[in-house]
């Protein structure tokens, strides 16, 4: 029994301390080597670099500092491409809802920074697209590359 324990708080860890891991709630998770401001700035570089349109840039320490409030450092990125967003709303015109793609950096309690974003094929589970949709795969390696870059990795 003891083993057993052993290999599963490992695997535990490891998930913990991996650059990247995706949670059982479907959200994915970067560690990223720079603060909030300063990952958001490479994000942002990074989407733009690759051609895709930034939409907004949502800093949500700002508003809660404008309503009287404290908040950690966290921002959101909306972003999108058309040629993959039209192709799931084509297949389901309530994926709309979903889309524009997101990814929040924040810090965590320990003032680590994080880059999270949703699972692409999790994110369409409720909607009629296949997981193996040349743009859901698309949208996956793209989320994973741009977040990557922007850890500094």
């Amino acid at each position: 029994m003891r083993p057993l324990i052993t290999a599963a708080a490992l695997t535990a860890f490891t998930a913990m301390t991996a650059p990247a891991w995706a949670g059982p709630d479907g959200l994915i998770r970067v560690k990223a080597g720079g603060d909030v401001a300063t990952t958001m700035d490479a994000l942002v570089q990074a989407v733009e670099g690759a051609g895709v349109t930034v939409f907004a840039r949502i800093d949500h320490a700002e508003g809660a500092k404008g309503a009287g409030m404290d908040l950690a450092p966290e921002q959101v990125l909306i972003f999108g491409k058309p040629e993959h967003g039209t192709q799931a709303m084509q297949a389901d015109p309530l994926t709309g809802l979903l889309l524009p793609m997101k990814v929040l950096v924040y810090e965590d309690a320990d003032g680590q920074t994080w880059l999270v974003y949703q699972d692409v094929a999790e994110m369409f589970d409720d909607y009629d697209i296949p997981d193996d949709a040349e743009f859901v795969q698309s949208m996956t390696k793209g989320l994973k590359t741009l977040t990557t870059k922007a850890a500094g990795g």
